[in-house]
């Protein structure tokens, strides 16, 4: 799909201001949270496979690219914050979040708030409310040095983040977006995000949801979302793509366009 001319403006947050990147107009608008180390960018090839006026939002996430110079906190709270920040400050009438990762639990909790406009909630290959067991403090400690390097960082792609190779611009992004953070934001999500408990604010969420996994996921496996997450959002709607591992946006963008389309298909507007 071809799609229409970007706009960028800011909104103001907590300690400065967000840039964003608005596409379209038909709604409800799609507002993208990238995953930690990812960025607005990681959305482009997933918005470049939607009808060319859906309504999008994409922005780099406080503690990340553009946003590196936003000062702390960066904890789930305060990037919940911003996303209802922007939300708020762009107007939207209508509008479903998608977070992917780090992004979806954040995503979740800013649906926890029911801020109004809001029609749905996409989470892919999102980090389920309750922490899985995997999540030790010694696997915390080893993935918070995931990205200190560029080597660290094509490991990670290559051997837990993805199902299939990331080549060329698109691997070469990924690698630049993840040594774009700031040290407090890169530390944030492994050593504390990652383990937050937000089974309660999950539980209150009213919205319809869709949950999508890679079926070669070894970050979140499938088995994992049906464990911690299904049972906290029992209305939520889980969908598996064949093939694909954790980094859905950049493996599989045409499915997750597909995914949304089929979702917002009789959401307010």
């Amino acid at each position: 799909m071809t799609t229409t001319e970007t706009t960028t403006q800011s909104v103001p947050v907590s300690g400065g201001a967000i840039g964003v990147r608005r596409q379209g107009r038909r709604g409800p608008t799609l507002v993208f949270a990238h995953y930690w180390g990812g960025s607005a960018g990681t959305w482009d090839a997933v918005v470049g496979k939607l009808p060319a006026d859906s309504a999008t939002v994409r922005f780099d996430q406080r503690g990340w690219g553009s946003s590196r110079t936003l000062p702390g906190p960066y904890h789930l709270g305060q990037l919940a914050d911003d996303i209802i920040a922007v939300v708020e400050g762009l107007a939207l009438d209508s509008f479903v979040l998608v977070g992917h990762s780090m992004g979806g639990k954040v995503s979740q909790l800013a649906a926890a708030r029911h801020p109004e406009g809001l029609a749905g909630l996409v989470l892919v290959a999102p980090a389920p409310p309750q922490p899985p067991p995997a999540v030790t403090a010694e696997y915390q400690r080893f993935l918070a040095h995931a990205y200190d390097s560029a080597r660290t960082v094509e490991e990670a792609l290559d051997h837990a983040l993805t199902a299939t190779r990331l080549e060329g611009t698109v691997r070469n992004a990924a690698v630049r977006d993840s040594l774009a953070g700031d040290d407090a934001a890169r530390e944030e999500w492994p050593l504390r995000g990652i383990a937050a408990d937000i089974t309660d604010a999950a539980g209150t969420i009213s919205v319809p949801v869709l949950v999508l996994a890679g079926e070669a996921d070894q970050v979140e496996p499938p088995h994992v979302l049906r464990e911690c997450l299904l049972p906290h959002i029992p209305h939520a709607r889980l969908d598996t793509v064949p093939g694909s591992g954790h980094l859905l946006p950049l493996e599989a963008p045409e499915a997750v366009a597909a995914a949304l389309k089929d979702f917002t298909v009789g959401l307010p507007r």
